[in-house]
């Protein structure tokens, strides 16, 4: 069903994460570099940016911005049409692991290694900065309308947040050692499915902070779980250096 059609190896060091947008990939890591891909021949183009710490998170924000998340925690915004930074900020002190646009209302949610939240609009204004005190932030989701935003935390709680207020409407004890991953179901949004340093997966009917099932997925921690062929399909991504394939109505 899937197979591998080609590889990328410009990176020095470990690739920490990766975007898509239109024909490209953008790619940081500990090499401390931003390059960007052509999809279908895997070649370098001309974008390339580089830091003076590792780049731990990349998100896009809107049409043009891309928004880098460094080992430091600082914030850099880049305009990848026109290739320059645009905006810089240090409001973090740590490593930056996670960052979620929210198309619906504008907003970029920013989570740290000490378990902070920044919230940043279009104009690249902090809108709020919320301190949650849960450890590393390493994984958001959004339900589907944009009205609930999932936070993936080290003490091993998932906190829900609605994104109009940011109030925390839900907690959720998931994963004994820690939460590393999110994604409300694909096909029923009631549905919220976890990954934990556990390496288990878990679904949760997550208004009633209800676990619905519990599977022994990896033999280490999970640090993605993405939704594939218009939800029919989840793939995971463990430490334990596999991917899976799950049917997303059974798991």
């Amino acid at each position: 069903m899937f197979r591998k059609t080609k590889e990328i190896s410009g990176h020095a060091g470990a690739v920490y994460c990766c975007i898509t947008k239109d024909n490209y990939v953008y790619t940081g890591g500990a090499d401390k570099f931003v390059a960007r891909w052509l999809l279908d021949s895997g070649v370098q183009d001309a974008f390339a940016i580089r830091f003076e710490q590792a780049v731990y998170s990349l998100e896009l924000v809107g049409e043009s911005l891309l928004a880098v998340g460094l080992a430091d925690g600082s914030l850099h915004f880049f305009d990848v049409d026109q290739r320059m930074e645009v905006k810089y900020f240090v409001q973090h002190t740590v490593g930056l692991f996670a960052m979620k646009f929210n198309a619906q209302t504008g907003y970029l949610f920013v989570g740290d290694a000490a378990g902070n939240v920044s919230v940043w609009n279009q104009l690249l204004n902090l809108v709020i900065y919320l301190p949650l005190d849960c450890g590393k932030i390493r994984s958001f989701a959004l339900s589907e309308n944009g009205e609930y935003l999932a936070i993936a935390c080290q003490d091993g709680f998932i906190r829900i947040l609605d994104t109009a207020n940011f109030n925390e409407i839900h907690t959720i004890r998931a994963h004994e050692n820690g939460v590393t991953s999110v994604l409300f179901h694909p096909l029923n949004p009631q549905f919220l499915i976890s990954g934990g340093k556990d390496a288990l997966l878990k679904i949760w009917d997550w208004s009633k902070e209800s676990c619905l099932k519990v599977v022994v997925a990896h033999t280490f921690a999970i640090y993605e779980i993405i939704s594939l062929q218009e939800g029919n399909l989840l793939a995971t991504a463990s430490r334990d250096k596999n991917i899976k394939l799950w049917q997303s109505n059974e798991l």
